[in-house]
């Protein structure tokens, strides 16, 4: 089979990118006062490339996929009592593991994609992910509080060329984003809207770059008591750049995604210590190059350590969190 003979169409390595689309939702943009916090995000995703349409993961091309993804991503976070004009910084680190579950119709020779070389293949390995080191300041404003976002991805070593089953992407990256939101402690209303832009560095083990992306989340919630919300969220992705590098052997194609979704949140107390929950679902449409599908998370977060409040002289606005 040639590869004329299939609609090669995807975008970026993996057809994912390095920032998990719909992981930031409701209060993306509140910046907790100074101290050590702890996260974990459980995440699961489903969803096929189907169409004899082309897939290019550990320097491996396949058609017809099927991937089922779930992954761990656990992030310790420190929000240091350093300013930054006026707004607070925090440092966090994470490394994810998981086990992404990947069926092809057909696995495509390799240097040259020009015919088959296996039918029917299955790829599931529990490994871990790449190193995600984040930097962030946080300000607030009244009802408004905002914060910018630099993110960048290591590869933490992992990485398994030939293997189509890979938590880890092996590209170096770093993610620029903003977050805005407008929370109305009287009235329970929430909004939050996450821009931001990935820039991708070849994968040293397949040399294949893909190209810069857009992404773009919001949420809008209501909080029915102090404890629970109800909302809905959402993200668009865009690539903005084509795909390229010696080891890209499918074509510089652009991807595009929509999702919506609903999400609930709620918060309770072990002992005196709040901890936050939050479930979001999102389904996939309006998709151009990339997976089709539905993508899930259970977010748990809680503070381990919270610095003790400034006296009232020097207190800037505080939040008010229902």
């Amino acid at each position: 089979m040639s590869l004329a003979a299939t609609e090669a169409a995807r975008a970026a390595e993996s057809a994912q990118g390095v920032y998990v689309l719909g992981n930031r939702g409701p209060l993306a943009g509140v910046t907790p006062p100074p101290g050590f916090y702890v996260g974990s995000q459980t995440y699961y995703y489903s969803g096929n490339l189907g169409g004899n349409r082309t897939f290019q993961s550990g320097g491996v091309a396949a058609a017809n996929v099927k991937l089922d993804f779930s992954a761990d991503f656990v992030t310790p976070v420190w929000v240091t009592p350093a300013e930054i004009l006026g707004g607070n910084l925090g440092l966090s680190i994470t490394l994810p593991f998981g086990t992404p579950n990947v069926g092809a119709g057909a696995v495509l020779s390799s240097p040259r994609i020009d015919r088959i070389v296996a039918g029917r293949e299955h790829d599931a390995n529990v490994n871990v992910g790449d190193i995600y080191l984040t930097s962030f300041v946080g300000w607030h404003s009244g009802n408004l509080h905002w914060s910018a976002t630099l993110l960048g991805v290591v590869p933490s070593g992992s990485y398994q060329p030939g293997q189509l089953s890979n938590v880890a992407l092996n590209r170096p990256a770093l993610d620029l984003s903003g977050a805005l939101t407008y929370l109305d402690p009287v009235l329970g209303y929430e909004l939050s809207v996450v821009p931001g832009i990935t820039f991708n560095w070849v994968n040293p083990a397949t040399q294949y770059l893909t190209g810069t992306e857009f992404h773009l989340e919001w949420s809008a919630s209501k909080y029915l008591s102090k404890e629970l919300s109800l909302g809905v969220v959402g993200y668009f992705y865009d690539q903005l750049t084509g795909d390229s590098g010696a080891g890209n052997r499918i074509g510089p194609f652009k991807g595009r995604v929509t999702a919506l979704g609903g999400q609930v949140g709620y918060t309770f107390k072990v002992g005196d210590i709040p901890v936050s929950t939050n479930v979001r679902f999102f389904r996939e449409f309006d998709v151009q190059n990339r997976f089709t599908g539905t993508a899930a998370y259970l977010t748990i977060s809680a503070p381990l350590w919270v610095a003790p409040s400034k006296p009232a002289a020097e207190k800037k606005p505080a939040i008010t969190k229902i």
